[in-house]
């Protein structure tokens, strides 16, 4: 039961924060068009003493997004500390080949758009300037569930540290 009562939480936590990114995130949709992606800032990698270290600057949303490779092809991710896995859209999934079949969406997750069914899964290999964390838990949504890949906790969570610092999100390896 309090596995459950703990999963919840997060889940509302999940929730909650989505829904205060779709706020902020409405009007720069309204602005741009249906084609047109929002820019990526490039992340600068740092070589450290203890580990490789990438500094990412926030975008003009105040987001943290960065490019990264998932098994060697380009994507481009949202570092959401609040997310417990990486979430990839379906398209973009379906570019690593990704095909959940339908019996797959069997995982409920709350969004700031609500409650979704999503489909398990596992990433071979995500590279993010040059962090590169192996045998990675993900959730494939629906494209209307998922307008941006999340960078989670599957992720992050492996690596030495990362924290918010002088503006910059930081990941250490």
């Amino acid at each position: 039961m309090r596995a459950i009562m703990i999963f919840a939480a997060v889940m509302i936590g999940l929730g909650t924060f989505m829904a205060q990114i779709a706020d902020r995130m409405a009007p720069a949709l309204a602005k741009s068009t249906p084609h047109q992606s929002a820019p990526v800032a490039m992340a600068a990698p740092v070589a450290s003493a203890s580990g490789r270290t990438l500094n990412i600057p926030h975008d003009a949303r105040g987001h943290f997004a960065t490019e990264g490779r998932i098994d060697g092809q380009r994507i481009n991710f949202m570092v959401d500390t609040g997310a417990s896995v990486v979430a990839l859209n379906e398209s973009s999934a379906a570019r690593f080949g990704l095909r959940p079949s339908l019996g797959d969406y069997n995982a409920t997750v709350t969004t700031a758009n609500g409650t979704v069914k999503a489909a398990r899964t596992r990433i071979a290999m995500v590279d993010v300037g040059g962090l590169v964390v192996r045998d990675v838990d993900a959730m494939v949504l629906p494209d209307e569930a998922l307008s941006e890949n999340l960078l989670g906790l599957s992720f992050l969570s492996r690596l030495k540290r990362f924290e918010y610092a002088n503006g910059m999100m930081v990941l250490e390896q």
